[in-house]
């Protein structure tokens, strides 16, 4: 049976859906955008700050969850302006130092004005 994920310490769902979801030996997130937890506001300006804002909710939307960022095998990545990449993929690499499956694509908007929103799935 799936199990809801919630922290207090990543941004509440902003829609009807859930942080993650735990099945069986997998955690799927629902994409994190740059909301800083403890406004809820989004706070950083430029794609490095808000790369990183990312990475610190999920990661600790993985930790409510039992995992971590070395035991994730995908992640999908939308970015507001492809010509972020690079500036994104310097940040996101600190991050996923086992470099699992990914993809990365441009989008026309993303929620609330964000620059980048990144979902993972990843191993219990």
């Amino acid at each position: 049976m799936a199990e809801k994920i919630a922290t207090n310490k990543a941004p509440a769902a902003i829609g009807p859906y859930s942080q993650a979801m735990r099945i069986g030996g997998l955690v799927f997130t629902s994409g994190q955008i740059p909301i800083n937890p403890e406004t809820g506001n989004i706070e950083a300006t430029d794609i490095s700050a808000q790369t990183e804002q990312v990475m610190k909710n999920l990661g600790a939307v993985l930790e409510a969850a039992g995992t971590c960022f070395e035991k994730a095998v995908k992640t999908t990545c939308f970015l507001a302006d492809i010509s972020h990449f690079a500036e994104f993929n310097a940040v996101y690499a600190k991050y996923f130092t086992e470099k699992p499956a990914r993809s990365c694509v441009a989008v026309k908007d993303l929620p609330k004005g964000a620059l980048v929103e990144v979902e993972v799935i990843a191993e219990i």
